[in-house]
């Protein structure tokens, strides 16, 4: 499989949007639901901003083709959204690997979101090393969090990306997993 991973540029837009919409939770046929889905939906003004003032977009792409994407981005771009302002909250009450969690010392990860298409060929594994490297010239602690009624997105990140559960939490009625891992190893 030939695989081209790349920080995204604004051309690729609404081809991540198309690739989202997909896989939304509004969105979503029900039978592939179980396979996972995203809960945050998201403009064309949004992935201009995270893209241009984050360098925060991450594709993979096949044949020329975004079969995946990461986001990745500081707490200020994620604020805007009440769920990652009430992660932000929590975060100084948190510990991580030696680090007393902040938005200077941490970042949010995800969504993440490969197509059906290419899934179990290493496409989840390759794109989330790529964010990863990325964002560790910037971040020493990748922060997530993981609705409890997703359980293949639960799997995929404590087993292939080695995620570990800081804690667990609610809001809006949803149960939640909040995980986290180093960047890199000579961060801890």
């Amino acid at each position: 499989m030939s695989l081209e991973l790349q920080v995204a540029q604004v051309d690729d837009i609404p081809e991540v949007l198309a690739l989202h919409y997909r896989y939304q939770i509004d969105s979503i046929s029900e039978q592939d639901k179980a396979d996972g889905f995203i809960t945050t939906a998201f403009t064309e003004t949004h992935m201009r901003d995270l893209i241009i003032n984050e360098s925060g977009l991450f594709v993979a792409k096949r044949d020329n083709t975004i079969v995946a994407y990461v986001m990745a981005a500081s707490w200020q771009y994620w604020s805007q959204w009440p769920m990652f302002a009430h992660m932000i909250e929590g975060l100084p009450l948190l510990e991580y690997a030696g680090h007393r969690l902040s938005v200077e010392n941490s970042y949010q990860y995800g969504p993440v979101c490969v197509d059906k298409s290419v899934r179990g060929e290493g496409v989840f594994e390759h794109i989330f090393k790529f964010s990863l490297q990325k964002m560790s010239t910037r971040y020493p602690v990748l922060v997530t969090f993981i609705n409890k009624v997703n359980p293949r997105s639960y799997e995929a990140h404590v087993r292939k990306a080695n995620l570990e559960v800081i804690q667990e939490f609610e809001f809006n009625s949803n149960q939640y997993y909040e995980l986290a891992c180093l960047t890199s190893p000579d961060k801890a």
